[in-house]
């Protein structure tokens, strides 16, 4: 599944526009669009049974794996590991930062000022730890993209149904038709759905 740090949903791209989907995007062994952007990037929030998330201890072999070619600062660092795995993972800065910290105090990042920001670079007791898990590295990615390279189409539909939901209940209620009657109507169609879907999604 794809998820943040913060177990928000993230979304691989629909295949045939542009390689790997609309906008810019497209478990493993450490656990486990808005639209417009990735197709249900926006979907991000409206779910509240989440998959494993990446273990906050593993997370160091990302980041050293994003700074192990270039210096980094936290937001690059996190829009890099996003990108590796195709939209897949994207750590929180909550979970970047403290990381950070840690592996600046083992000696395995350099910081470095530039610009107002921190500049992390990858040491060589850094790049030493890394090259130790490197495999875990390469097989957190390559289940990142293979969880979902099959389903991306499928996922694009339902992540668009989603959309319609959503917009026709604020819609509905940004043009005060959501009275108290038909909010107690709405509330049961969700309650209906819900079930069917909890009940389908049980069988599987």
């Amino acid at each position: 599944m794809m998820f943040d740090e913060d177990g928000r949903w993230f979304g691989a791209g629909r295949r045939g526009h542009g390689g790997r989907g609309r906008g810019s995007h497209g478990g493993g062994p450490f656990g486990g669009g808005p639209f417009g952007g990735p197709p249900w990037r926006g979907m991000r929030g409206l779910f509240e049974d989440r998959p494993p998330r990446a273990d906050r201890g593993a997370v160091r072999y990302l980041v050293l794996d994003a700074i192990s070619e270039t210096p980094r600062h936290g937001y690059e660092i996190m829009a890099a590991i996003e990108a590796k795995s195709r939209g897949a993972y994207r750590p929180s800065p909550g979970v970047v930062y403290p990381t950070l910290q840690l592996l600046e105090e083992l000696g395995h990042v350099r910081v470095t000022d530039k610009d107002d920001k921190k500049v992390y670079a990858i040491t060589a007791a850094g790049t030493r730890d890394l090259e130790e898990h490197r495999d875990d590295v390469a097989r957190f990615y390559e289940d990142s993209e293979s969880v979902w390279d099959d389903r991306a189409d499928e996922m694009f539909e339902l992540g668009h149904l989603v959309r319609r939901l959503v917009r026709a209940y604020t819609r509905g209620a940004r043009r005060g038709r959501l009275t108290r009657e038909t909010a107690a109507k709405a509330r049961a169609i969700f309650e209906e759905t819900i079930t069917k879907l909890e009940a389908l999604l049980a069988e599987r």
